[in-house]
């Protein structure tokens, strides 16, 4: 009986030897960072991709949500990026201008007053050119329907026309068309990150900013500032962005899958966008600002003598992207 129990023993031992050990890959984790404060619009469309994509992809991929500039400035995130992380950020075609300058013109102010043929330009031959130009100089678009909203001016003074902007310094991003936008509607414009706004303002290192309502009121510069006027120069078609070197590491169903679900983000980004502005004025009224209909013809006269002011841009490529639009 003993030396039977010594061979199960033995048998046993080399039956687990021999048995293969189940091996589970780490689900493919990608870290997501943006300037928005948990809460806003962004946050909300980032938790909802999050979400679609752990389901759809059974667990296999996995976002880690960074917002309130957790892992640091837009253009630190991009740098982590084009590095090889596994990292996204939001970002605009105007800041993609330093690889392929015709892309800056998307982000032209008053290109468009219709949302719907905006985007239909994000689905075009003409960008899917520029978007394989990214991806060879190593910036890999991962969103790129997505509906930041439309951008406004936020001040310590009523601004009714360009005129009233004079002397003012007002925040942009620290994008070359934006700025050049700013300073041709007659403000000095100031580049900063989001996050410094608010300090900015409240010690006057600044006199306004400029951008969505939800992002005004999330970042809290009605506190600072309490005159809006709703410009809207310009509809922000923003995208997500990452890096090549960390996406062309990816299986093929796994990228699909990421596009896949970052696109139906991007839908729900639009739905978002339609709604929350009522709310928002609504709120910013009953926290005492002014809400000003601004001259916005005057603006427009102003603004759009900065789609002369690029010479490296493509000839005729203001028309070229009106021609499509109609």
């Amino acid at each position: 009986m003993k030396a039977l129990k010594s061979y199960v023993v033995a048998a046993l031992s080399t039956f687990a030897l021999a048995a293969p050990v189940a091996v589970f890959a780490a689900p493919t984790t990608i870290k997501v960072a943006y300037e928005n404060h948990p809460g806003e619009p962004a946050d909300l469309v980032m938790n909802y991709w999050a979400d679609l994509l752990k389901e759809r992809s059974n667990g296999e991929i996995l976002l880690e949500l960074y917002p309130s500039s957790q892992l640091g400035s837009k253009s630190d995130v991009m740098d982590q990026a084009l590095m090889g992380m596994n990292v996204v950020t939001i970002s605009d075609v105007g800041f993609m201008a330093d690889y392929e300058p015709d892309l800056a013109a998307l982000y032209g102010p008053f290109l468009t007053e219709n949302t719907e043929k905006l985007f239909e330009l994000y689905d075009s031959p003409w960008f899917a050119e520029k978007n394989k130009s990214l991806r060879e100089q190593g910036v890999h678009l991962v969103i790129t329907n997505y509906n930041y909203g439309d951008r406004h001016i936020i001040a310590k003074k009523p601004i009714r026309t360009p005129e009233d902007l004079a002397g003012m310094k007002i925040r942009v991003p620290n994008n070359v068309i934006q700025i050049k936008t700013v300073e041709a509607m007659v403000a000095t414009p100031t580049p900063m990150p989001l996050a410094d706004v608010y300090p900015a303002l409240t010690q006057g290192v600044i006199d306004g900013a400029e951008n969505p309502l939800s992002v005004l009121y999330g970042q809290k510069l009605h506190e600072p500032a309490k005159y809006l006027s709703l410009v809207n120069y310009l509809t922000t078609a923003a995208v997500w962005v990452g890096g090549e070197a960390f996406f062309s590491t990816l299986p093929e169903e796994q990228l699909a899958l990421i596009h896949e679900t970052g696109r139906e983000a991007g839908l729900y980004s639009q739905q978002l966008a339609k709604e929350s502005d009522a709310k928002v004025l609504e709120l910013m009224r009953a926290e005492g600002v002014e809400v000003i209909e601004p001259d916005r013809e005057a603006f427009k006269a102003k603004a759009l003598t900065v789609y002369e002011q690029f010479p490296e841009w493509s000839p005729n490529l203001y028309q070229t992207l009106q021609d499509q639009l109609k």
